[in-house]
């Protein structure tokens, strides 16, 4: 790493999550503590400031966030309080503190209704708490004036932790059918590729004076039944013995799977203004992105390992 980003004192919150524990990996022991939420909690923000106050870092990354975005919808003081309030309680200690902060926002920060992937300055309209929440700590942070950068992302999926990647290989387990929404457009990305990418972008000398949000996604786009089929398929031909086949999945429109939080139609972000910074004709495609996960979590249960 760089002189710059090793002398920096970085703290990075919610590593027992599925991007905490890639960013703590991909960032070694170049001067980072993690800490988990025994350490440091968003969901107690008068605690916050004497955490901060302890550790005194020059760069905060934050990951930690409220992502159960159903739950949301029943919890909205909660997701608030975690994603919004403590956000906005870190942001300002750096201000105060001249320490730069790193922040991690969604596609949920949108409604979904453009035809075309989204960019950095198209107008957020949240449909969900969630997304309510996501956004509103991305406001605060802008409020506070500390030196920032924020990453929006989109279907985050990691070696650790839940996501759509275990729930599909756990399901075709024991299911021999499955119906999966095909309306909802995104870009599946791994946790690592977030990680890996947050690293590159801070190794840039101006890195520590630069703030402004950006998007971080793989690249290309998919539904969320057409990466189903994809991450069934692919463990098949790894030799996981399924019940579940691919074409044994069924295409339904969201209206049919109704769930408390609406989600976007359209999850795309446009990523060029940050492959342009970073120098990259292009982020990796989502398949690529993805299967070293599918297929790290597929010879775990080839192998009767918990994962």
């Amino acid at each position: 790493m760089p002189d710059h980003l090793q002398q920096q004192k970085t703290i990075i919150t919610g590593i027992s999550g599925q991007l905490g524990s890639a960013l703590l990996i991909a960032f070694g022991k170049n001067n980072c503590t993690g800490l988990d939420r025994n350490q440091l909690n968003l969901d107690e923000p008068d605690h916050i400031e004497s955490v901060l106050n302890t550790f005194k870092p020059t760069l905060v990354i934050n990951p930690a966030a409220y992502t159960a975005v159903d739950k949301a919808e029943s919890e909205p003081e909660r997701a608030f309080r975690v994603n919004a309030e403590s956000v906005g309680l870190m942001a300002r200690w750096c201000a105060r503190n001249d320490a730069q902060f790193v922040h991690y926002s969604t596609d949920y920060v949108f409604d979904g209704t453009k035809s075309a992937p989204y960019v950095e300055t198209d107008e957020p309209c949240p449909l969900s708490v969630y997304g309510k929440s996501k956004f509103a700590g991305e406001q605060a942070i802008f409020k506070s004036s500390c030196r920032h950068v924020i990453f929006r992302t989109s279907w985050v999926a990691g070696m650790q932790g839940n996501n759509f990647i275990r729930t599909i290989l756990r399901l075709s387990q024991n299911r021999s059918d499955l119906r999966v929404i095909d309306d909802q457009m995104g870009a599946p990305t791994a946790a690592e590729l977030i990680a890996r990418t947050t690293v590159q972008f801070l190794e840039q000398p101006d890195s520590m004076y630069t703030s402004g949000i950006f998007h971080l996604t793989a690249s290309g786009s998919t539904t969320w039944f057409d990466y189903a089929q994809y991450i069934v398929r692919r463990a098949r031909q790894l030799g996981l013995v399924t019940q579940l086949n691919p074409e044994d999945i069924e295409p339904i429109p969201s209206s049919e799977y109704p769930v408390p939080a609406p989600r976007p139609l359209n999850s795309r972000l446009d990523t060029s203004q940050l492959c342009t910074l970073l120098g990259v004709p292009a982020m990796p495609n989502w398949q690529q992105d993805i299967n070293p996960i599918i297929d790290h979590l597929t010879f775990m249960l080839m192998q009767g390992t918990p994962s």
